[in-house]
């Protein structure tokens, strides 16, 4: 597997993430997906400095599908990963990647992942990949009527005027990523169903090799998609009346797609329930067919006053 680059880690920390930390440039988003070899099937990854607590959950998803793509033949390539978040990630320690090498078959590949801080496993995940393959092909088509990127407001500024952070703080936050809002998170709760679209890609152009499009894919799947499980609900996804922490996340790849490109992710909460919310998204790429499909379930408890 190449190096795709050079660059430190940089420091950053978001509120809209859970206290989780952010890399401010793509470049550091390369680097995060750089991980170290330390010895056969075992892998280093690294974080971007930061102040808080929690390591972003994106970041571990990417860093471990980085780690599987070591260990098996580069013609292989992702369809599918289901993961559990079972400890928060300190962003003040490296995380060490396992991975088992399951089976190689003829035409699919499984490997298992197990990410370890501080001689505790924090995150485990089972990848599988897949020989490219002719066959049958449908496709959930783009939805219509969605307002192109640049009649939609920036996410930075939505969230410079609903939160305690001004505009600049979110542009710096999100530096490695481009994200709209078509769908503005309500002001106050609707009593409606808890859906929404977001465009969203990578700052600057990523290399061309489709593993690292779907690392950057699986670092998005976790941006938003938990939130959207308390949209119509009377209570702030991030505030201090609200734990809140994805448990498990699902994945699947269907076509290969850019993520340095324009792509919908169309999201939508169908249960909440028990302290728990429910929520599965899509991603489109510009105009085409349903390039991914992921689903998260995680913890939303609402806390006494």
């Amino acid at each position: 597997m190449p190096r795709w680059s050079s660059s430190s880690p940089s420091r950053t920390a978001t509120p809209q993430t859970g206290g989780a930390d952010l890399p401010r440039t793509t470049e550091e988003l390369l680097g995060l997906l750089d991980l170290e070899k330390l010895d056969t099937d075992l892998f280093r990854g690294p974080h971007p400095e930061t102040v808080l607590q929690r390591s972003f959950g994106g970041q571990v998803l990417a860093q471990g599908l980085s780690a599987a793509y070591r260990t098996v033949t580069p013609e292989r390539l992702a369809h599918s990963l289901n993961a559990y978040f079972l400890r928060p990630g300190s962003p003040v320690t490296p995380i060490l990647y396992v991975v088992e090498q399951t089976r190689d078959g003829r035409a699919f590949s499984q490997r298992r992942i197990v990410a370890r801080q501080n001689g505790k496993p924090i995150f485990s995940m089972v990848c599988s990949f897949h020989v490219p393959e002719g066959g049958l092909d449908h496709a959930e088509p783009f939805p219509a009527g969605v307002p192109r990127p640049d009649e939609c407001r920036p996410a930075a500024q939505v969230l410079g005027e609903r939160s305690a952070r001004r505009a600049a703080f979110w542009e710096a936050e999100w530096g490695a990523l481009d994200a709209r809002y078509v769908t503005e998170p309500p002001l106050e709760a609707t009593g409606g169903p808890s859906q929404m679209q977001l465009w969203i890609k990578a700052a600057s152009a990523l290399p061309d090799d489709p593993r690292i499009h779907q690392m950057v894919l699986a670092y998005f799947s976790d941006i938003t998609l938990l939130s959207v499980s308390t949209l119509s609900h009377e209570v702030e996804f991030m505030s201090s009346r609200m734990q809140a922490a994805s448990i498990d996340h699902a994945m699947w790849f269907h076509r290969h797609t850019r993520a340095d490109e324009w792509l919908l992710y169309d999201q939508s909460s169908p249960s909440a329930s028990g302290g728990l919310g429910f929520s599965q998204g899509r991603l489109f790429g510009d105009g085409g067919p349903i390039a991914a499909s992921c689903a998260q379930a995680g913890l939303i408890r609402v806390l006494d006053a």
